[in-house]
């Protein structure tokens, strides 16, 4: 699977984790250099508080287009470590 935003490739990994619709990506198969921490925060009543990323990409910025669950619930342990992608990213095969 690949994520794509403003025509680059920003994750790319076979190992990708599928949770209500969305392809979680190892985190060490995202473009970190694309990656800038956000403020933004929102809560899932089974997986647990998630935290934000801004892309950055060619000067372009597309905010809060990545999220993560630093200690998901165990209902979601199985997408600790991993990034999903929003906001006209992209995820393909």
């Amino acid at each position: 699977m690949k994520a794509i935003w403003n025509g680059k490739v920003i994750a790319e990994s076979n190992d990708t984790v599928v949770v209500e619709g969305n392809h979680y990506f190892p985190a060490d198969s995202v473009e970190h250099a694309c990656l800038q921490a956000s403020d933004t925060t929102s809560v899932c009543p089974w997986k647990g508080t998630a935290s934000y990323y801004s892309l950055h990409v060619d000067g372009r910025t597309n905010a809060d287009a990545a999220w993560y669950y630093a200690d998901p619930k165990p209902a979601a342990a199985q997408i600790r470590g991993r990034i999903a992608f929003w906001r006209d990213v992209r995820v393909v095969a």
